[in-house]
């Protein structure tokens, strides 16, 4: 039986990560602001990533129930769609709040107990991480690109004190968030001044990919693939979308002309 925080853990990818692992007899602390029933095999948190005092009462509570964790699971964050000229600066400050400081408050907190067994971190960023952010989604994409380069100096740290990280970079999974990206780009749509034609256009594109979702239980399934891994790799992808990655590998010039075309008239 494992110990395992997961953070994002009342919906989308984290609930079915904690019910799934749950489920396989191990021993699940589910950290969200919004508090999920108790199950059997699932410890229940409230807390909030953006705020420290939240979280290390939630550390208080987790080390009533054990003095060791096997492993910290990321789920928590948020998506944000607009452009970066038009963007709110209260919304821009709150993603990397919650994208970036969050995984940073959680992991220098609960350390100790992470220490306690040499166990593991598995954070997940996105399928955009590691490429060149595209329009309107661009904020989305910096945070978790961050993040990224977060967790890789991380784990050349933490390598040091023989703990694992990973980074788990899943395209369209069909959850909430996916949901709220859709509201979000219709809201951008409705209030732009800047760009209608272009993020209509955009619109239609986004639909089309997002088309192509896995369930999150297959994020599930390979989440227990990096804990049970004796050697697990810095990077699982899954459900990555190929037309992005063939326009990454294309020289910045011909991306940026490509997608003003896509976009425009």
């Amino acid at each position: 039986m494992k110990k395992i925080l997961i953070t994002g853990a009342s919906s989308g990818m984290g609930k079915a990560t904690a019910e799934y692992l749950a489920k396989k007899g191990n021993l699940i602390f589910a950290l969200d602001i919004i508090q999920s029933p108790k199950t059997e095999n699932i410890f229940p948190i409230k807390a909030d990533v953006t705020d420290f005092e939240s979280i290390k009462n939630a550390f208080k509570e987790v080390s009533t129930q054990t003095d060791s964790l096997d492993a910290i699971i990321h789920f928590a964050g948020i998506y944000k769609m607009n452009s970066l000229v038009e963007i709110e600066e209260k919304d821009f400050k709150k993603i990397f709040n919650i994208n970036v400081f969050g995984v940073y408050r959680i992991n220098k907190i609960f350390l100790p107990l992470i220490l306690k067994n040499k166990g593991q971190i598995i954070i997940t960023t996105s399928e955009l991480a590691p490429l060149d952010p595209l329009p309107f989604t661009g904020l989305y994409a910096i945070t978790k690109s961050t993040l990224e380069k977060y967790a890789f100096s991380l784990r050349m740290e933490l390598n040091l004190l023989n703990i694992k990280v990973s980074v788990l970079r899943p395209g369209a999974v069909k959850t909430a968030m996916i949901n709220s990206s859709t509201s979000a780009l219709e809201k951008m749509c409705e209030q732009t001044k800047l760009y209608s034609y272009n993020t209509k256009k955009f619109e239609k594109i986004v639909n089309s990919v997002e088309s192509k979702m896995i369930e999150p239980e297959k994020i599930a399934r390979l989440v227990e693939k990096i804990l049970l891994s004796k050697k697990p790799k810095f990077t699982y992808s899954i459900n990555a979308n190929k037309y992005l990655k063939i326009l990454n590998k294309l020289p910045d010039k011909l991306q940026v002309n490509i997608i003003k075309k896509l976009l425009t008239k």
